[in-house]
């Protein structure tokens, strides 16, 4: 079985790598930087003995996404499993002044997205088996003041995400959303918050062992869910008047 991990440089998408080759899957990492794809995708094949190969993969560059896919399968067999880890905060105080800005944050996030995703399940479902896996946030559940352009991203990248599993459960390749909550990546590096920041090791293995299960939808670490639940039923005339 081959593992296409897109975005490759994230601490979350590494150890993914390494857990599914743990298990004897061939890897194919793919990522903007080509020599640091290169680099992990050889760790891999070293610590596991496993089948890997390396490109790039740039979010921004659409027409390129289904040729990818079609490298990545020329390489090392069909790609059974996808995961699609890549993304981009931005700078909201930049995004607000240079829509160029806000502009790349959302087509990183969801436009690049929804390009490469479409692009795997074409091949996934004519075989009629598969799992593209998505990286969401949890950001996409409400909009806020502090980051409302990578946000509302995510928000419809998870709302794609749910499309996407509607339409292909009919041929039995699975769609699994993962909301992450605050994970100790370069994202969330320096944050302070009084709530937990999990590690890429234990994000990693909850990923496996839900798309193992076949989960749909779900947030990680799990109690993000019932905070975001409350979160949303917040009033809108009291939300909008939080500093958040």
């Amino acid at each position: 079985m081959t593992v296409l991990i897109l975005g490759a440089t994230s601490r979350i998408a590494q150890q993914v790598g390494h857990r599914y080759a743990e298990r004897g899957h061939a890897v194919y990492v793919a990522a903007r930087d080509t020599t640091e794809a290169g680099r992990i995708a050889q760790d891999i094949a070293i610590r596991h003995d496993v089948p890997t190969a390396s490109g790039t993969f740039d979010a921004l560059a659409f027409a390129s996404h289904r040729a990818l896919v079609e490298h990545v399968e020329d390489a090392l067999g069909p790609i059974e499993v996808a995961l699609l880890a890549f993304g981009e905060m931005g700078d909201q105080s930049e995004s607000e002044r240079d829509f160029e800005k806000a502009r790349r944050v959302i087509d990183i996030n969801y436009t690049g997205s929804a390009s490469i995703a479409e692009a795997i399940a074409r091949a996934m479902s004519e075989r009629e088996r598969g799992a593209i896996i998505g990286i969401s946030s949890v950001a996409g559940d409400r909009g806020r003041q502090s980051n409302y352009f990578y946000g509302s991203a995510k928000g419809a990248f998870t709302l794609y995400l749910q499309g996407l599993r509607n339409r292909l459960n009919a041929v039995g390749v699975q769609v699994m959303t993962v909301r992450l909550g605050f994970v100790d990546t370069r994202m969330t590096f320096g944050m302070e918050t009084g709530i937990p920041i999990a590690s890429p090791e234990a994000i990693s293995e909850a990923i496996l062992q839900h798309q193992s299960k076949g989960a749909d939808d779900i947030y990680l670490p799990k109690f993000w869910r019932g905070i975001m639940g409350i979160i949303k039923t917040i009033p809108e005339g009291v939300f909008k008047k939080l500093s958040l």
